[in-house]
């Protein structure tokens, strides 16, 4: 917000002098074509981000369905894995390895939700930001 401020306030503050027309013109319209790289630059790196942020998501989702898939299809007696030795803790983590796992894979894909939600999010207030600094661009070449 304070950088948009600063840029507006950048913008109004500059009272530009027009000596010579086409000089004026070409300077302008190399800084129009700057803006315009920028802008598809900016454009195509966002749609990048949407696009690995949906393969993200996609291969996510899908090794976590076949991991949980894999650890409740095994027999509910049997664990997941055995440790021979008889010790309190090791025996209590052997004999529920099952629970821990599927409550340690469902832990895991939450947090990878939630960072591709709040990924998703930047990206989409990236996209407003590039949006509105635009705008104030374009009003203030007019």
């Amino acid at each position: 917000m304070n950088i948009d401020k600063a840029i507006e306030e950048l913008f109004l503050e500059q009272k530009p002098t027009f000596n010579d027309k086409a000089d004026f013109m070409a300077q302008l319209n190399k800084r129009l074509d700057a803006v315009e790289y920028v802008k598809q630059y900016q454009e195509t790196t966002i749609h990048r981000y949407k696009m690995a942020m949906f393969a993200a998501f996609v291969i996510g989702v899908v090794s976590g369905a076949v991991t949980l898939a894999f650890v409740l299809s095994m027999p509910t007696d049997m664990p997941l894995f055995t440790i021979h030795v008889h010790s309190g803790l090791l025996l209590w983590l052997a004999e529920n390895s099952r629970v821990i796992s599927a409550t340690f894979l469902a832990l895991l894909i939450s947090i990878g939700i939630t960072s591709i939600v709040s990924n998703v999010h930047d990206i989409l207030r990236m996209s407003s930001a590039f949006s509105s600094n635009r705008s104030l661009l374009s009003r203030n070449t007019n």
